[in-house]
């Protein structure tokens, strides 16, 4: 499948400003987003973050408490589902058991008034692009379910949508079938060319999927930003610690004479950091890192601790440490080729790989 460019652009989608109550319950706080025309964004949080209100908002389905929906430059709010222009792949897939392959990817065009002959034309150009072509004759219950899913993509894609939803489109595939269907429906998307939001709460569909992730925390808004900038460089305590592994430490923030940052864990450690400059001297803060940013050392500066448990996962050594406080922290780093884990009750040190991987947080944040 091809990683280059869509064939064509899609529509701009902007969320201004939604919010939705119901009653004195907010769902949604607030939320503003700037989609691109062909962008790939998911919606990623908690059950309960508000990320399908939003995806029923731009449906059509409800109409927010207050903002607008716009679509390709013009506010659609006032226009019923079946008047927006939104193609939708539910997690179900929601295909039609009595009806062919090609009948399903047919109705939408099918209940629009579509001549017969175009409606053939774009079935067969739709079952292409999901390389379904040669099972058009069969039924949904003769198909495995990643066949089904990409055949309620094409199905909704047939029409033109300006916008494809995506709700939890992989929720019932196993592990593998899931990666597969994940990197067919980037591909099928950038062929395709369509503007498309996934919902999701699993992290590493929206990060590896993803143009740009909007993480959603309790109706609000976290951050917007490209996976790499989410992962590596989190806007909060709470993207921090969703996206990824982290371990969080208590400390305050120092500045040392040549200005750089510095955190005094409570355990009475130093490690420098590369974020917290909009933060006082001296604030109380939370620290956190990520298991593969630290290593394990036998000597010189860093926290000290013993091997609890080792597991060689692949590629990769996870280890768990229990440090003199009884805080535990878990360390992943590369395996080499007949390398095994260190053995329980190991001493070891522990120090980050480098300042730029220590995130901190205002304590009052967390």
């Amino acid at each position: 499948m091809s990683n280059g460019p869509p064939v064509t652009a899609g529509k701009s989608l902007i969320l201004d400003g939604i919010t939705q109550r119901y009653g004195a319950s907010l769902a949604v706080d607030t939320v503003t987003l700037d989609i691109r025309g062909g962008e790939l964004v998911a919606l990623l949080g908690p059950s309960g973050c508000g990320k399908t209100t939003l995806l029923r908002a731009i449906a059509g389905f409800l109409k927010p408490t207050e903002g607008r929906v716009i679509i390709g430059g013009e506010a659609v709010d006032h226009l019923p589902p079946n008047k927006r222009s939104v193609g939708i792949v539910f997690q179900n897939y929601a295909l039609f058991p009595h009806m062919t392959v090609a009948e399903n990817v047919a109705y939408g065009l099918a209940a629009r008034g579509r001549p017969k002959q175009e409606q053939k034309a774009r079935v067969a150009e739709m079952l292409d692009l999901v390389r379904l072509g040669h099972l058009a004759d069969r039924f949904p219950k003769q198909m495995s379910g990643g066949q089904q899913q990409r055949v309620a993509l094409a199905r909704a894609l047939a029409v033109r949508p300006s916008i494809l939803l995506l709700d939890e489109p992989f929720a019932a595939l196993d592990k593998n079938l899931r990666l597969d269907m994940q990197i067919e429906i980037k591909g099928i998307q950038r062929l395709a060319g369509t503007t498309t939001v996934i919902v999701t709460h699993d992290q590493e569909e929206a990060l590896s999927m993803a143009d740009r992730v909007a993480v959603l925390n309790a109706g609000r808004l976290e951050q917007f930003a490209p996976p790499t900038e989410i992962y590596d460089r989190p806007g909060s305590l709470f993207v921090n610690t969703f996206v990824g592994a982290a371990n969080v430490f208590a400390g305050r923030l120092a500045t040392a004479p040549d200005g750089a940052r510095r955190v005094v864990l409570d355990t009475g450690e130093e490690w420098a950091t590369g974020t917290g400059s909009s933060l006082p001297a001296d604030a109380r803060v939370t620290a956190c890192i990520r298991p593969e940013h630290l290593r394990l050392v036998e000597d010189g500066l860093g926290l000290d601790g013993t091997v609890e448990i080792g597991l060689p996962l692949g590629s990769t050594l996870v280890h768990e440490i229990r440090t003199r406080d009884g805080r535990g922290i878990k360390i992943s780093e590369p395996r080499a080729p007949g390398a095994g884990p260190r053995p329980p009750g190991t001493p070891v040190r522990i120090r980050p790989v480098a300042p730029d991987v220590v995130s901190v947080f205002s304590e009052a944040r967390a």
